[in-house]
């Protein structure tokens, strides 16, 4: 009777013991399950990737826009270059032209008296820090641009640099001149639009009017700041850079 005690005993311990250990294996698998598998050696884990948080994917065209400044200047590579070297840098999408238009705008909308019948004349834009009497690339082609400008308002422009002859050389045809005793000292110029530039931290301020020849009085005013890089890109005839710019590097004396 005792033995049978004892072994019935042994017997519940024995099933106590086993049911126990089926319940610690069966924690064990199921913590084993809830924690985060380590990749084996040498193992990229790609659902790393998947468990970070997604971005929207940007549109080519949305990248490009937003590369792009209010001035027209893609801000991200490549770089171009012309064939002479002259010029290295990001493409433009924006010229001195288009400033140029913007200022007209302005000239136009508080003009007073200049009307289709009142000839007007352009002459370059003078360096403010200067005697008025020096210009620069940047000025020559400001008056170029407003010639366009005004002649698409159907404003009256007259070109004081004509000559009444077309000049045959071996460089060219040419009817333009600066030389001032080949020109008409008599022309019917009302109003002239003329001036001035000032360098800028971050381009060139150009102050333009148009003044009557007589009164001399301001009948037009307008202002912009012309970028940079804008400025920069207009290369002179010799190939050389402005501003101590050579082949888009900058140079300074030591």
């Amino acid at each position: 009777m005792k033995r049978r005690n004892q072994y019935a005993a042994l017997s519940l311990c024995a099933s106590l013991l086993s049911v126990s250990g089926c319940s610690m294996m069966m924690g064990e698998e199921e913590v084993a399950a809830q924690a985060p598998q380590r990749p084996a050696m040498n193992v990229i884990d790609i659902t790393a990737a998947d468990r970070a948080p997604s971005k929207p994917v940007e549109s080519t065209n949305d990248t490009q826009s937003q590369g792009m400044d209010a001035y027209g200047a893609i801000g991200q590579p490549p770089l171009y270059s012309s064939v002479q070297g002259a010029y290295k840098g990001r493409p433009l999408t924006k010229h001195i032209g288009d400033y140029v238009k913007n200022m007209a705008q302005d000239l136009i909308a508080n003009m007073e008296y200049v009307n289709n019948k009142t000839p007007i004349g352009v002459t370059h834009f003078a360096l403010l820090d200067t005697d008025l009497q020096k210009t620069d690339l940047l000025g020559r082609q400001m008056a170029e641009s407003f010639v366009h400008e005004l002649h698409k308002f159907r404003v009256p422009v007259i070109d004081f640099k004509a000559t009444e002859y077309i000049r045959i050389t071996d460089d060219g045809d040419f009817v333009l001149s600066r030389d001032y005793l080949e020109l008409s000292s008599s022309l019917s110029i009302e109003y002239v639009l003329t001036g001035t530039m000032t360098k800028h931290q971050g381009g060139v301020l150009v102050n333009a009017r148009i003044l009557g020849m007589e009164s001399r009085a301001v009948v037009a005013t307008a202002q912009m700041l012309v970028p940079f890089y804008v400025v920069d890109a207009l290369i002179p005839s010799d190939g050389s850079q402005q501003n101590g710019m050579r082949d888009g590097v900058k140079l300074s004396r030591g």
